[in-house]
Parts: C-alpha cells; sequence; structure tokens
C-alpha cells in the first residue's frame, strides 16, 4: 500500500509550483503589456513630428513649384540671397539685436 503522506507531499509540491508558474506568467504578461504602451506613446509622439516635418516639406515643395513654373525666378533667388543666405545690398544697413545673447 503507497504511503499516502508522501502522495499528499508531491501533489502540493506539484500545486504550489504551478501556482508560482501561473502568477509568474501573470506578472510577466502585465509587464509586457506596460512596457509596450509606453513604447506605442512614444512611437504616437514621433509619428506627430514626423507628419508635422512633412507638411512643412509639402509646403516648402509646392512654393519652389510655383517659383519654378513663373517666368521670373529673380525675386526667389534674391529671398533666398537676403534671408538665407545673408547677403546685402551694397548701400544697404544692417542692425542686429545682441541683447539676447
Amino acid at each position: 500500500m503507497p504511503n499516502k503522506n508522501n502522495d499528499d507531499k508531491k501533489h502540493l509540491f506539484n500545486r504550489g509550483l504551478v501556482k508560482l508558474a501561473a502568477v509568474s506568467v501573470i506578472i510577466g504578461c502585465g509587464l509586457l503589456i506596460v512596457t509596450t504602451e509606453r513604447d506605442c506613446a512614444e512611437k504616437e509622439k514621433e509619428l506627430t513630428k514626423i507628419q508635422a516635418e512633412i507638411t512643412a516639406y509639402e509646403e516648402e515643395n509646392t512654393e519652389l513649384q510655383r517659383v519654378l513654373e513663373s517666368d521670373d525666378i529673380s525675386p526667389y533667388m534674391e529671398k533666398v540671397a537676403v534671408e538665407e543666405r545673408g547677403y546685402a545690398y551694397p548701400d544697404e544697413r544692417r542692425f542686429y539685436d545682441t541683447s539676447r545673447d
């Protein structure tokens, strides 16, 4: 006749091990869900930033296309020279606010 006390110990050990494994799986799934949600929020922020950049580039491309289609490119060249390259007319005086440094 098998020892009932020995069978109960094995059965308790197996039941406790199963409970421990189940709790571990639940905790692991919870951590995975939290991490995934955080990553999704970060990616949504990046997507919003990238979409804003795309909109800005599309507006710039539209402006450049309009300039290319026009016959006179001189006003555009003047705008680029003054605003982006820092050029000035020979008799032009420029004043810069250096107090904001």
